[in-house]
């Protein structure tokens, strides 16, 4: 499977032209919002309002495995959210509550009104001359080529690569320039996606950034921390690492593609153990004209040790790949319909339909983006 992968994203590399002007963005990290400025203080802001139907009618109404736009059968807002940011010289903040289905179902673990951050973060400036920045606070997270603001990306709904990785970070960042198309950051952190810490040991991650071209842009992350918790009393170190590939996303052809792995430490029963699982994903979008254009999707994710993907059913996930088509219209600058087909397929059967267990899913579901 990984070889079929890796063989169509090499060839589909080799066929995409090469003539389109636009800038592109890191839409792997939420800080590339829109806004509008006044003074020195920016605004922006989001509706992300989506319906989607679910062939297997999951009892509930909660769409299994998926936290983003995660509602079956029923009109609702996936998320919506205002930005507040400051910048000077040598001080910058940014404040982003936000509120919907994914803030429900992806922040249900932390305490109180933290459960509405998407960002929350201050910083200084630590150079005259060099852009070096210290900040702390909540952090939209850099890990795969998808953040939750689905009008960047080239399809609406998420793959599977980010709804099984760190939404968002909490603590400190430093980031310096590297090159003239490098970018470093280091980050101390209170763990895997949590605000509140759940556990002794801070956590550490990294990301390189680079951009050999406006066109494109590669980012390299990892992550390395200790994940023992009330939750998971067993687990020890965690050790986690992508690459992905953002390319002319406004072009008449556009495509991104990660790849990542991780390894979970256990102990159990004074035994020792080591949990793989890893990733692949391919999408691409073509441009019919200024508003309309077609996305397409493939992707393959194995965790045979359900250290990401806990199964509804009897049976492990083991492995699941996606395929979908989506038709995008931009209806003017800052609004834009989806509609979006997409199908799921295991080898063993995690997915339930009128009392029985199957292997596969079907998914219908449109949305409509609204921003400033």
């Amino acid at each position: 499977m990984l070889k079929i992968f890796a063989r169509l994203s090499v060839f589909l590399w080799i066929i995409t032209p090469q003539n389109t002007l636009a800038q592109i963005a890191n839409t792997g990290m939420v800080e590339q919002m829109d806004s509008s400025t006044v003074g020195k203080v920016t605004f922006s802001g989001m509706l992300d309002v989506y319906y989607g139907y679910d062939f297997n009618e999951p009892v509930g109404s909660d769409r299994p495995y998926f936290v983003s736009s995660a509602r079956h059968n029923e009109i609702n807002v996936n998320l919506a959210y205002l930005g507040i940011n400051y910048r000077n010289e040598k001080v910058r903040a940014r404040f982003v509550p936000g509120f919907g289905t994914y803030m429900n179902a992806n922040y249900a673990s932390e305490a109180g009104s933290l459960k509405n951050l998407v960002e929350a973060n201050a910083g200084v400036r630590l150079s005259k001359t060099l852009d070096i920045w210290v900040d702390a606070g909540v952090f939209g997270s850099p890990y795969t080529n998808e953040s939750a603001i689905s009008k960047d990306h080239l399809m609406y709904s998420r793959s599977l690569a980010p709804e099984y990785v760190l939404y968002y970070l909490t603590g400190v960042k430093l980031s310096a320039p590297l090159s003239k198309k490098l970018t470093g950051y280091f980050y101390v952190l209170n763990g895997w996606q949590n605000i509140t810490d759940t556990n002794t040991p801070l956590s550490i991650g990294t990301q390189l950034e680079y951009r050999p071209g406006k066109l494109t842009l590669i980012n390299f992350n990892t992550y390395v921390g200790d994940e023992v918790s009330a939750a998971n009393p067993t687990y020890g170190m965690r050790y986690f690492s992508d690459i992905y590939l953002i390319f002319n996303p406004e072009g008449k052809f556009s495509m991104t593609s990660c790849i990542y792995g991780g390894i979970q430490q256990e102990f159990i029963g004074g035994i020792e153990s080591h949990h793989p699982w890893w990733q692949v994903n391919w999408i691409g979008k073509y441009s019919l004209n200024k508003k309309a254009s077609i996305s397409a999707r493939l992707e393959y994710f194995s965790d045979p040790n359900e250290i990401m993907i806990r199964s509804i059913t009897s049976e492990k996930v083991d492995q699941l790949a996606s395929s979908g088509l989506c038709f995008n219209y931009k209806v003017n600058s800052n609004a834009m319909f989806r509609a979006e087909y997409r199908n799921f397929l295991s080898n063993k059967n995690i997915y339930t339909a009128d009392n029985f267990e199957s292997n596969f899913g079907n998914l219908l579901i449109s949305s409509l983006s609204v921003w400033f």
